[in-house]
């Protein structure tokens, strides 16, 4: 019988000196994917003003997976924020505040475009499926064509 490989994340990997790697292919790895852990909900509030797409998800969620390969699957390179559950109520508190006084607390996966709260699977499934997707990234600077 075989047994399972334990999961490590590259980046700790990339960023511990290498693992096998070399230093070049850990760059270009980084360039590729830009994922963080927010550890204190302060940090999401400059995520969200930093870059055009940002992704708030919890690592193994399936839903929070379908989100981010929808949003590479159009070509964008979304930062994609990994959520500790230990931090996730005051994270809700965070991103409620940067959505707006009159919004709802916004459940996981929460994707903001161009700064704003874009909502979760539902509204950007919607938003795919209707069409409005991409004109929206396109105004978020998300993408070029």
């Amino acid at each position: 019988m075989q047994q399972a490989l334990p999961f490590r994340d590259w980046l700790t990997t990339a960023g511990s000196g290498g693992g096998g790697r070399s230093a070049a292919a850990a760059a270009a790895n980084a360039n590729s994917v830009r994922e963080s852990t927010i550890g204190d909900a302060g940090s999401a509030r400059k995520l969200v003003a930093e870059n055009a797409v940002v992704v708030f998800a919890r690592r193994g969620c399936c839903m929070c997976h379908v989100v981010q390969l929808l949003l590479r699957g159009h070509g964008v390179n979304p930062s994609i924020a990994d959520v500790d559950e230990q931090n996730e109520a005051d994270l809700a508190d965070e991103l409620s505040k940067i959505a707006g006084e009159g919004s709802a607390v916004p459940q996981l996966p929460a994707v903001f475009v161009g700064g704003e709260l874009f909502g979760g699977l539902e509204e950007v499934m919607g938003a795919h499926i209707s069409g409005e997707l991409v004109p929206r990234l396109r105004e978020a600077k998300a993408l070029w064509l």
